[in-house]
């Protein structure tokens, strides 16, 4: 999913990998850099700018200093829902998610594994969105972040062949018993209300996630983060 440093990406553009985005260290000096930057520019593919900072905490590789460019290979983050089904994988629904810092985490959860979008189903403003970007630590910015409504979502992914999945405290699935690979939805539930009914009729399976404390409910990244890393194990072969 991402080609660190300047030769891995040029050797990923000569190659014809599907490289849908570049980030490029601001206020560079490498003429290298600079003749990188023409020839994605040039090929349509999409580059933007980022700190050192961003660039040693997003990098995957250190070990040789933090390198001036990195590479999103695979995924379109400016695909729309359409265009995501037709790619396949795996999406996350938050259903009713309320609170932006929850969501940001989620989003960041979902980037990390290697999800191919987000969906949010939730009334909230565009501060509040905006918010939840923030705390997603920049993630939205790799991955499609689609804010729509939950059924109908589901009933055009149905019409791909996705399975819908859904994680609540009514299911008699462990996530390691299920099977999370290929063309998949998964679905949490917000912090008030749990999943809809409406939506939890339209799913084919629910996980749920084992609790032994005496609190009875999760936070809402903990289940999302759960079964991101069992997908994320399913699905690399493992």
């Amino acid at each position: 999913m991402q080609k660190c440093g300047a030769v891995e990406v040029l050797q990923a553009m000569d190659a014809g990998e599907k490289v849908t985005l570049i980030l490029v260290k601001r206020d560079h000096n490498s003429s290298k850099i600079t003749n990188l930057v023409s020839r994605a520019e040039s090929l349509g593919i999409r580059v933007i700018e980022g700190s050192q900072n961003d660039l040693w905490r997003m990098s995957r590789d250190n070990s040789q200093g933090t390198p001036e460019v990195l590479a999103l290979v695979g995924r379109d983050p400016l695909a729309n829902f359409e265009q995501v089904l037709k790619s396949g994988g795996l999406i996350w629904l938050l259903d009713g998610a309320k609170y932006p810092v929850n969501i940001g985490f989620c989003i960041r959860t979902a980037e990390v594994s290697g999800a191919d979008a987000v969906i949010v189903n939730g009334e909230l403003n565009n501060e509040e969105r905006s918010a939840a970007k923030r705390a997603s630590m920049k993630a939205h910015r790799f991955l499609p972040v689609l804010w729509q409504d939950a059924a109908s979502s589901i009933e055009l992914a149905k019409s791909s062949g996705f399975r819908i999945i859904a994680l609540e405290d009514v299911g008699e699935s462990n996530p390691w018993d299920v099977d999370l690979t290929g063309n998949v939805i998964l679905i949490v539930g917000g912090e008030r209300e749990g999943i809809s009914s409406e939506v939890l009729q339209m799913t084919d399976e629910i996980i749920r996630i084992p609790m032994t404390g005496f609190v009875p409910s999760f936070n809402l990244q903990a289940p999302l983060s759960a079964v991101a890393i069992e997908a994320q194990r399913q699905r690399s072969g493992n």
